[in-house]
């Protein structure tokens, strides 16, 4: 390693597989709590609905978008989903429904809905199971793409339905729903983001997308194919790390026009593959640059953009930084 690299090597790339784990495994059961609890679609309230009425009717958009068969990509604006609708695959979409799964038999009419932790456990167990037939693959368990469910509204629970759709969706690192285009079984699965691209404070470490312009830890400067070095199979992550130091180092100094990173106290780090993932086909990694705190602990806030032609970005503080979301 050359003794540039070196300057600007992540202090914490040994504990990168563990919060690797760590972190996809809080963003599934965010993404289940986000999902589960925020997606109760549109009513159409009219005389016969609404305070002192009867009971209200889904309107005829959401209730086509909750009875969509497999294949059948969704979308929406509102952050409850009260305007969920059909859209292409081929679109910008939130949701791609895998399958439909009946769970009448555990829950026979009279009964009260699954809590929070049973819907969790019953996409766990339900869901992962026509997933690969689905996509064609293995689901990378560390990629963009993870599973969900659509369930019945409270009142369609109340008239007896018990179907549930399951499907693929990207939660980002802050538990926010990330956009995608194609079928599920067309996208690469790495979690990677666009060059350009910064990602929000969140508890020193990592959230969702957010402007340079504000406080953030990583910005995004580069995505690398680790198969245009590695053709023959899987490669260790020390042969990963050695190559991409080189690589990312190379991509920094192109993006940021020369400038000297390490005096502005930001390193270098990337992401590394675990074999799990490219098996499932996940070989891109992304480059970026942030910042440490001094106990090297979690990330410091960073403000503005490394990117040559946009300004500079100021020192980033040596304090602790606040606690901000995606």
């Amino acid at each position: 390693m050359s003794q540039q690299a070196e300057r600007f090597r992540d202090p914490r790339n040994a504990l990168s597989t563990l919060r690797t784990r760590l972190v996809m495994a809080g963003v599934f059961v965010g993404a289940i709590i986000a999902l589960s609890l925020s997606v109760a679609f549109s009513w159409n309230v009219g005389p016969e609905g609404g305070a002192g009425g009867g009971a209200p009717k889904l309107s005829p958009a959401a209730a086509e978008a909750f009875q969509s068969p497999p294949g059948t990509c969704l979308t929406w604006n509102n952050p409850d989903a009260t305007d969920a609708r059909r859209v292409p695959c081929a679109e910008s979409h939130l949701f791609e429904v895998t399958s439909i799964v009946d769970i009448g038999a555990q829950y026979p009419p009279g009964v009260p809905s699954p809590n929070l932790e049973q819907w969790q456990e019953i996409s766990r167990s339900q869901c992962t199971v026509d997933v690969k037939p689905y996509l064609g693959r293995n689901l990378d368990p560390y990629g963009k793409l993870s599973m969900n469910l659509l369930r019945p509204t409270p009142a369609q629970w109340a008239d007896g339905d018990r179907q549930l759709r399951c499907g693929l969706q990207w939660a980002g690192q802050g538990g926010k729903l990330q956009p995608t285009k194609g079928p599920a079984k067309e996208q690469d699965q790495s979690a990677v983001w666009e060059p350009g691209t910064c990602l929000a404070l969140l508890n020193n470490s990592f959230g969702d997308p957010i402007d340079c312009a504000q406080a953030h830890s990583y910005e995004i400067f580069a995505t690398l194919d680790l198969k245009t070095k590695f053709k023959d199979g899987y490669p260790s992550q020390e042969q990963q790390n050695t190559w991409l130091d080189t690589e990312c180092s190379t991509a920094a100094q192109e993006y940021s026009g020369n400038a000297d990173l390490a005096a502005k106290k930001l390193i270098i780090s990337w992401d590394v593959r675990e074999q799990e993932s490219w098996d499932a086909g996940s070989t891109l990694v992304n480059c970026k640059v942030a910042a440490v705190l001094p106990d090297n602990k979690g990330l410091a806030p960073v403000t503005g953009s490394v990117k040559v032609g946009t300004g500079e970005s100021p020192p980033p503080s040596s304090s602790s930084p606040p606690k901000t979301g995606g």
